[in-house]
């Protein structure tokens, strides 16, 4: 296995990790995402497309506001090959009103000088 593999599929972990399990503070959030993803990041989901490490975290922080004790854990994975991230992941949060939901999810991701630079998603609430 390269060493960049290694680094692609380290990088992916802490993505999970310490910024979708990351800091509830804003900044603290931002910064973190301006260490994992490129100033020309894009990522892409089913409804909304997001541009740049701040508002990759504005986008987080207002997932993880929408639910109390919101967790990630990667299931799959993570796989990386030429400049490619993939992985699964499931989580799990409650609503306000105390209920538990469900997530699972595929990423894939670019990578490119030890930072994402585009990224895919597919996922479901159950």
């Amino acid at each position: 296995m390269s060493e960049s593999t290694v680094d692609a599929r380290e990088l992916y972990r802490r993505w999970i990790d310490e910024l979708w399990n990351g800091p509830n503070d804003l900044a603290k959030l931002k910064a973190v995402a301006e260490s994992l993803v490129s100033e020309d990041f894009l990522g892409h989901w089913p409804s909304v497309e997001v541009a740049g490490p701040g508002k990759l975290a504005a986008l987080i922080d207002a997932t993880r506001s929408s639910y109390r004790d919101l967790v990630f854990e990667i299931e799959v994975g993570p796989f990386a090959d030429e400049g490619f991230v993939a992985g699964r992941w499931a989580g799990q949060g409650a609503t306000s009103d105390g209920q538990t939901v469900y997530f699972s999810g595929n990423d894939i991701l670019t990578v490119r000088d030890g930072r994402f630079t585009e990224y895919w998603v597919a996922s479901s609430e159950m």
